[in-house]
């Protein structure tokens, strides 16, 4: 019990460096920060004492809500927040007669997914009935792919910042055992007052994209860090929105503790994790709860366990003792599923227009991720850290290349506008990137007017604030309608000079005894005479001839 203390304490005592290991996006760094407990201390347990090598062991299983208009084997709309029971078909009900039709949109999607995931696909997968009883699966089944799934053996390869800098990029890989297409269920509506319970079709039959993920990380913060990459995989694609508020992204997480080179631990899973703060929280908690029950000399139970965010603990669901038998069955109703590699492959007298054909995707996938970050890095000259902020952020990174092109300013400057400026307000007003009130084309403009010289940087901050305040104003309206151009007027600029120079007569000695620093002092006073708006390159001409 007192090495259990030991090793809580000690974990406990280091949280505040799990925001040394992601990016630096400030909603997902505050996100993770939160978390109990941080990776790096897992894979330092290893001391003298067997009972402190216990480590973390973590799997994954991804649902994945495909972005399709449609559902899975039926023409009802996907949408989300419809009214309940409005998007149902008689197939989604279950009623007898009812046949599947596959929906193309969502093959392509699991295709497309499993080759960015580097996946081998499958040219012939099969269709599966998965029984098991629930009110809100009304044929008692679903169909999935249990024995050939569309797409197996890939690698997910996400990375993280580490140092006291945050700037050395860790890169890991996860292996992807299988992806594979299914039906989701509906809803169900817990009616406490009533203490009856409704249930809502709406969600029944939609594409999922089930993404298996082998045991390969080792804590809360590498499982987020996989999960954020394939939140942004997905969405780099389209093939899932991964809005996780909305259910579109769910994650289950398999956790079990071991001593390394021993076999695995008995895992629980933590089921319906739908945010990436919880999970890595949850997963966390949960490695810890199992260290705990080992070095007590009890056995950890085969259960599912749900997440409570309020507490910050997991809590018992079902025990898993006894192995529900599903029944897998092949779907008698749906025939094998082909994909084609290329045109030439295609059988006489089979319609390219309904034929799914993986060269054809291959060749239409985006740019994903870590080559964004990569390319970021050696076109612009970003340190890393700027490249993971820039691209973790929906539509940071194309508000940034649009300011690059409508300005002359080094690519290091631009960065700590759009990271710190433009990010910094959004965030205060939890505003998306594309609800900004300045585009990139004004912010441009307001840098290439201090980069040219017409205003100073304290001013173009000024002004910059005055364009938040009064959307579609732009800079050079602004500087004019305020006349906060700078003073370039040299008598002018003399004259403030001289009357600064001459009620500081201190100063001016210190100068000429060779103290230069003080120049700093005086020119800030002309500064503050002229609310900033005078040219610096001038008054620090004028000055030192002043003071000579």
């Amino acid at each position: 019990m007192a090495a259990s203390c030991v090793v809580a304490s000690e974990l406990l005592q280091n949280t505040k460096q799990i925001s040394m290991f992601f990016p630096k996006t400030s909603r997902f760094i505050r996100r993770i920060s939160t978390s109990n407990l941080q990776c790096d201390k897992q894979h330092q347990l290893k001391t003298n004492s067997a009972s402190q090598q216990l480590v973390g062991v973590v799997g994954l299983e991804i649902h994945a809500q495909i972005n399709s208009n449609t559902k899975l084997f039926s023409g009802s709309p996907v949408r989300f927040s419809a009214p309940p029971n409005s998007l149902v078909s008689f197939l989604d009900a279950s009623l007898p007669g009812t046949l599947p039709v596959l929906n193309r949109r969502c093959v392509e999607a699991a295709v497309m997914t499993g080759l960015a995931l580097n996946c081998t696909i499958n040219k012939k997968s099969l269709f599966d009935r998965k029984h098991y009883f629930y009110a809100d699966l009304p044929a008692g089944y679903q169909i999935t792919q249990q024995r050939r799934p569309i797409a197996v053996d890939g690698t997910l390869t996400y990375s993280f910042l580490s140092g006291k800098k945050r700037s050395q990029v860790i890169r890991k890989h996860v292996h992807v055992k299988q992806i594979q297409l299914e039906q989701d269920s509906g809803k169900s509506l817990h009616d406490d007052v009533r203490s009856q319970t409704l249930i809502d079709l709406n969600r029944a039959g939609v594409g999922l994209m089930e993404l298996v993920m082998e045991p390969d990380m080792n804590c809360g913060e590498e499982a987020a860090a996989a999960v954020r990459e394939l939140q942004l995989i997905l969405q780099a694609l389209g093939t899932c929105q991964g809005n996780m508020s909305e259910g579109q992204l769910r994650v289950d997480a398999n956790v079990s503790v071991h001593r390394p080179g021993e076999p695995l631990g008995i895992r629980t899973e933590v089921k319906n994790l739908n945010s990436i703060r919880y999970l890595a929280r949850a997963i966390d908690y949960e490695i810890q709860r199992q260290i705990g029950v080992v070095q007590r000399g009890e056995t950890v139970q085969n259960e599912t366990r749900a997440y409570d965010s309020k507490s910050g603990e997991t809590v018992p669901m079902r025990d898993k003792e006894g192995l529900q038998d599903y029944r897998f069955m092949p779907e008698p109703n749906l025939p094998p599923l082909i994909v084609y590699e290329d045109d030439a492959s295609l059988p006489s007298g089979i319609d390219p227009g309904q034929a799914v054909v993986v060269q054809e995707i291959k060749e239409g996938l985006p740019e994903l991720p870590s080559v964004r970050r990569e390319r970021l890095v050696q076109t612009y000259g970003l340190l890393p850290e700027h490249s993971f902020t820039l691209v973790n952020e929906d539509g940071l990174m194309e508000y940034f290349e649009e300011v690059m092109k409508g300005t002359r300013r080094e690519p290091r400057k631009v960065i700590g506008w759009v990271t710190n400026e433009l990010l910094g307000q959004l965030k205060q007003r939890d505003l998306s990137v594309s609800q900004s009130p300045i585009s990139p084309a004004a912010l441009a403009e307001l840098l290439e007017l201090q980069e040219t010289g017409h205003i100073s940087s304290s001013i173009a901050k000024q002004v910059y604030q005055e364009m938040w305040n009064s959307p579609g104003k732009t800079a050079a309206q602004t500087i004019q309608e305020q006349d906060l151009g700078l003073v370039s007027d040299v008598a002018q600029l003399h004259s403030i000079c001289q009357k600064v120079v001459d009620s500081h007569p201190d100063e001016v000695c210190a100068i000429r005894s060779g103290n230069t620093k003080v120049l700093n002092k005086l020119m800030g006073l002309v500064q503050k005479e002229t609310k900033g708006r005078a040219d610096p390159v001038l008054v620090m001409d004028i000055l030192k001839q002043k003071t000579s």
